[in-house]
């Protein structure tokens, strides 16, 4: 038998994970070749230097409560630099006030008022108490948008003053836009099993009050730009600016048509795993799954900006002592969050400066990436000043642009990340990962990557798909 040859599509950390998952359950000598249309690995990860401060200007962090991550960075030799935030915690900027953010809800939703006190008016907190004695309309495996069901519910401010910004700060979208399901699953599965009211099915899952804090993130001392390199050093070959412009079924494996129509390039080869954005995966399954693109056109992509200041550590002495502030909806300020990065992470600490790290855009907000970077720094800047009086002169700053990088997982997305799984799973030597399946982040993206190399291995290697 011949060695396979399997084609990860995508250079993003699930592309990555997958193509070294491959690399260690294939026979020794299979070839794996990773094609990454842009100049760059890593994908939503980058790290890059601020004022001489390893910096991540993509993702900043991963939870530790989900073991993938943890457990990949330990595999590959990186535990001993898993890193958690400090003690110093979030805040968040609510009808004109900034006030710690609630520890205990589930992105927003609380278990009870109580919950939310410190951030609702009271006729805010009222709606809420609410909440639980209101009838309750949910018929099991149904789905909603996470806005307009609170909204109904709980009232108006619980969404923009708690929900919508922490949704905004993940999925870079909007809450009433985005899907209880897929969003919020834990709630979603305990109002099936019978909890009456959005607070009690919150409850069953939160930790009782009084419980002890444990560590929510994790990050990578000097960046997570060291899981990308490590991954990409111990996976196998990657190719970058070649993008994969058509995906052909053969009668023994795939071919892939790579490049530019002036300078064509075809690769054949036994396996494909796609790992790449949904317009990327809606347009390379149109010829082969047409029912599959079709559901993965469904899937819309959000952009969104971060701008990294650089400030002189004297800033530090108005600088609130906080991780950082999110942003409600209303709030004038152009930034929906910031990252108060020296306070959050101690290895992020550098000698005589300050880094701050702030965040811009929304799902629809196309025209806030067309601004140049001395626009972008110059409303981060005037936003930060207004929330915290700190208006220092940054001694160097960087704009990193993520343009449609984090799907938008709208009322329904479970059925559609099935349809896209049901009819990949029906080809032969072929499979999907990354975020447009079951969730944004880095773990989520790992499980996915990890799923979609056992499928293609186990066929490979028992369904004898080699050809001889």
């Amino acid at each position: 038998m011949t060695v396979p040859h399997v084609a990860v599509v995508g250079g993003g950390v699930s592309g990555l994970a997958a193509a070294y998952r491959l690399r260690r359950l294939l026979p020794s000598g299979a070839r794996i070749t990773v094609l990454e249309g842009s100049s760059r690995i890593g994908g939503a990860l980058r790290t890059t230097e601020l004022a001489g401060v390893p910096f991540d200007v993509g993702a900043e962090a991963f939870l530790v409560r989900r073991r993938e991550a943890r457990a990949l960075a330990t595999e590959l030799g990186l535990g001993a630099g898993l890193v958690h935030p400090t003690p110093a915690g979030p805040t968040v900027r609510a009808g004109g006030r900034t006030v710690p953010l609630p520890s205990r809800t589930m992105l927003g939703l609380p278990g009870s008022p109580d919950d939310v006190a410190g951030v609702l008016s009271p006729e805010g907190l009222a709606r809420v108490a609410a909440e639980p004695g209101t009838p309750l309309r949910w018929e099991p495996g149904s789905d909603a948008a996470v806005g307009a069901l609170l909204r109904s519910r709980a009232g108006d401010e619980l969404v923009d003053r708690l929900v919508d910004p922490l949704l905004g700060g993940v999925y870079a979208g909007r809450a009433d836009a985005l899907g209880l399901r897929a969003t919020l699953p834990a709630v979603a599965t305990a109002l099936d099993h019978g909890a009456p009211s959005l607070l009690a099915a919150a409850a069953t899952v939160l930790p009782a009050p009084g419980a002890p804090r444990t560590p929510v993130f994790g990050t990578l001392r000097g960046g997570l730009g060291r899981l990308v390199d490590a991954l990409a050093a111990a996976a196998t070959t990657v190719r970058c600016g070649l993008p994969v412009r058509a995906l052909v079924r053969r009668a023994h494996g795939w071919r892939l048509e790579l490049g530019s129509a002036a300078a064509p390039e075809v690769l054949d080869v036994d396996a494909v795993l796609l790992a790449v954005p949904p317009p990327a995966l809606r347009r390379l399954l149109a010829g082969p799954l047409p029912a599959a693109s079709t559901a993965a056109a469904r899937v819309e992509v959000a952009s969104s900006v971060v701008v990294g200041l650089a400030l002189p550590a004297v800033a530090a002495q108005r600088l609130p002592a906080a991780s950082g502030v999110l942003l409600g909806s209303g709030e004038p300020q152009a930034a929906k969050a910031f990252t108060f990065s020296s306070r959050k992470w101690e290895h992020l600490r550098g000698p005589g400066v300050l880094l701050v790290r702030g965040s811009l855009g929304r799902h629809g907000e196309v025209a806030t990436l067309q601004r140049d970077d001395d626009e972008l720094v110059a409303a981060v800047r005037a936003a930060l000043a207004a929330l915290t009086g700190v208006d220092a002169e940054p001694v160097a700053t960087v704009v990193s642009r993520w343009g449609g990088g984090l799907p938008q997982y709208a009322p329904g997305h479970t059925d559609v990340a099935a349809a896209i799984e049901a009819a990949v799973h029906a080809q032969p030597g072929l499979a999907v990962a990354g975020a447009i399946l079951h969730g944004v982040g880095i773990p989520a993206c790992i499980a996915t990557a990890d799923a979609a190399a056992a499928r293609i291995a186990a066929q490979l290697v028992t369904g004898g798909m080699m050809q001889a």
